[in-house]
């Protein structure tokens, strides 16, 4: 055991709680492992709008948002890299989840920001798209960060509908899901991941994932948590997360990341 050389980490229910704002304890262990050079990476689903609280806690770091479409530098607010779906798959993948998702309703996330149907309900997004559109195709026409769709009525889990929207277009899509209380898919480009993006950035540093650690609690971790020679899935994560994952850190609200990086930093290098 040594001392990681990088650190990807998940942001909802990972380091981010849901009821409070990061705490100075999180922050401190990250700013301690930066100082000690390790390359330090906020890996989440989340679109570079959202990353105002990353941006207001830490000084260092990069972002990887929209589940690995993105490399984000959030303190100058500039995209570093994209991996974005095409047309093409967007306009195929709607078409096809209609037919086998009940009551499915779309929105897409492209770089003139979020668009949704009218029968779309936005619960992170409110007032992004206030109008809305019969149908997402009219959105479909530029490459997309990401494509969600959800099932208004609920009456499938977002497990379910992972499997489903799998089989039906996982040959040319990635999907997955953040949250298993809601009934909401976040689809990438085929082979795009918080995953293989932590894995392609790590190639470029020159660092293996023997010497990476990432933590996660979702679905959409489970590609980085796989990669890392060492990772922690935290406590209240997904079961998914847990059968994956090297190790477990305590809950989120008992700063289970920064109790984790407070122990590996004692390791030598």
């Amino acid at each position: 055991m040594k001392r990681p050389k990088l650190i990807g980490t998940d942001l909802d229910g990972t380091i981010v709680p849901f009821d409070r704002p990061i705490s100075q304890r999180t922050i401190d262990a990250f700013t301690h492992a930066h100082r000690l050079g390790i390359e330090i990476f906020f890996v989440t689903g989340r679109p570079p709008r959202w990353m105002k609280q990353v941006q207001e806690a830490f000084n260092f770091g990069t972002g990887i948002c929209g589940n690995g479409a993105l490399l984000y530098d959030f303190r100058d607010e500039k995209i570093i890299d994209s991996w974005l779906i095409g047309p093409e798959e967007l306009t195929k993948g709607a078409a096809k989840l209609r037919k086998v998702i009940p009551g499915a309703t779309f929105a897409v996330e492209n770089f003139d920001g979020f668009h949704r149907e009218r029968t779309y309900n936005p619960r992170w997004d409110k007032g992004q798209d206030d109008l809305g559109v019969s149908m997402i195709e009219e959105h479909l026409s530029q490459p997309a960060i990401k494509f969600l769709v959800r099932c208004q009525g609920e009456e499938i889990s977002a497990d379910e509908m992972l499997a489903i929207a799998d089989s039906t277009v996982g040959d040319f899509l990635t999907v997955t899901h953040s949250n298993p209380n809601e009934s909401l898919l976040e689809i990438s480009a085929h082979g795009v991941s918080k995953g293989s993006t932590l894995a392609k950035v790590a190639q470029r540093l020159g660092i293996s994932k023997d010497d990476a650690v990432t933590f996660g609690d979702n679905p959409n971790d489970l590609s980085m948590l796989a990669w890392a020679g060492r990772s922690y899935a935290m406590k209240t994560g997904h079961p998914a997360t847990h059968a994956i994952a090297t190790g477990i850190a305590p809950e989120c609200n008992d700063d289970g990341v920064a109790q984790v990086i407070e122990a590996l930093l004692k390791l030598g290098v």
